[in-house]
């Protein structure tokens, strides 16, 4: 008995499962970005999987690779946001910033 598609599914939508608890529970900004790169990375497990089981078509591993860099790039981003927020109020309670100008 192999490892087949459906393990893959399963561990992705748990990962996916887990990273929307995450977003939707969370107050502290940092564990949010958290829950959103766990949302990424179940994307990527089904991509690879996908193309995996799709006789090694490269398009998932293409499409995995623009997701790795969209993160990077979305946590740079998040957290100059992030330390900005602390600047100005001295937390990064999600539900407590209304604007980022005083």
């Amino acid at each position: 008995m192999g490892i087949g598609l459906t393990h893959y599914i399963v561990l992705s939508a748990i990962l996916f499962g887990l990273g929307i608890f995450a977003i939707i529970t969370r107050k502290n900004a940092v564990l949010v970005l958290m829950g959103v790169e766990l949302v990424l990375n179940s994307a990527n497990i089904n991509f690879i999987a996908f193309a995996k089981f799709n006789k090694m078509n490269i398009d998932g591993h293409i499409a995995a690779i623009f997701v790795i860099m969209l993160a990077a790039i979305e946590v740079a981003v998040a957290l100059a946001i992030v330390l900005n927020i602390y600047q100005n109020y001295k937390h990064i309670n999600v539900d407590e910033i209304d604007s980022l100008k005083d």
